[in-house]
């Protein structure tokens, strides 16, 4: 669902983009207000483990689609909003500048479609009062079928916005909704069983777990994923004969030209590229970690 600057113009994308800025500042002051030191290994690993998930492209059988975990629920239920919010900002931006997933233009679009909609949305009006009823895994399954339903929709409304969508809205809207429906599916499976394990394991050895599993899925499994165009792309070529990429300007220039000087790790070997960016993921979120912790201390002093 990552949208590229084609698709964004800077009047839909500069805005957004501040907004998820001010949503950043927010869940930052939120976010540190009870986080501590003990908490830092396993926001860094689950933050490394959504990365890692959201490379490995999943193909929807009879569609010649893709698609890939988002994640956001699974951060949200197991650090809570705010801090979840804040991962999936810092795995974006990793995704964009180093691998140009997503453009720059695109960014707080991309923010609000995969992060605020989930931390925000999804997760305060489905998971947790499931969750507070001990209903966990269904709680899990519709709040990230939502997710994608939600973000489908958000993704229709700024493409047209931005004026990249200039006929068809309806079709475009249904296949958009039609195939992240799959997809939500899959991820409600797999979020609400990664939750409700966590319910059953000790944090240190769960941490440690996932975080080898973020290292097997970025460094071996995610070479053999799908090649098919994910749900976005495919919902596009579907509609190719209605879309305007909006490739004028000067601002879209100096996006793109800047994009591609940073995107170091997309030109690297596929594995040693996704090495790279799982260590880069890790140590931003250990800094940004470590700030919160040290933040909340001096606070407090």
């Amino acid at each position: 669902m990552h949208l590229g600057n084609g698709i964004i113009c800077p009047v839909t994308g500069i805005p957004m983009l501040l907004a998820a800025g001010a949503a950043a500042f927010y869940a930052y002051k939120r976010a540190k207000e009870d986080f501590s030191k003990d908490k830092i290994f396993k926001t860094v690993s689950l933050t490394s483990l959504v990365f890692a998930l959201q490379m490995i492209n999943f193909a929807i059988p009879s569609t010649g689609s893709s698609g890939h975990i988002v994640g956001a629920i699974l951060l949200a239920a197991l650090l809570g909003p705010y801090a979840a919010f804040l991962s999936m900002c810092a795995i974006l931006i990793v995704q964009a500048v180093f691998f140009a997933d997503g453009g720059l233009m695109a960014l707080g679009c991309n923010i609000f479609n995969m992060g605020f909609l989930a931390c925000f949305v999804a997760y305060p009006l489905l998971y947790k009062p499931l969750a507070d009823k001990k209903r966990i895994f269904s709680g899990a399954f519709l709040a990230s079928v939502a997710t994608l339903q939600l973000g489908s929709i958000a993704v229709v409304a700024e493409g047209f916005l931005s004026g990249s969508i200039t006929s068809r809205l309806a079709d475009f809207t249904l296949l958009m909704q039609g195939i992240h429906l799959p997809i939500g599916i899959v991820e409600g499976i797999v979020t609400g069983a990664i939750i409700v394990a966590a319910k059953f394991v000790d944090t240190k050895k769960f941490s440690i777990g996932i975080s080898s599993l973020a290292v097997i899925l970025a460094g071996f499994i995610s070479a053999y994923a799908s090649q098919r165009p994910d749900g976005l792309e495919w919902s596009l070529l579907n509609i190719s004969d209605s879309v305007v990429m909006q490739t004028q300007g000067s601002i879209y220039t100096i996006a793109e030209a800047l994009q591609a000087k940073m995107a170091i790790f997309s030109n690297m070997p596929f594995t040693l590229g996704s090495i790279a960016g799982l260590v880069t993921i890790a140590v931003i979120m250990y800094l940004a970690c470590m700030i919160m912790s040290n933040s909340r201390k001096s606070e407090n002093a």
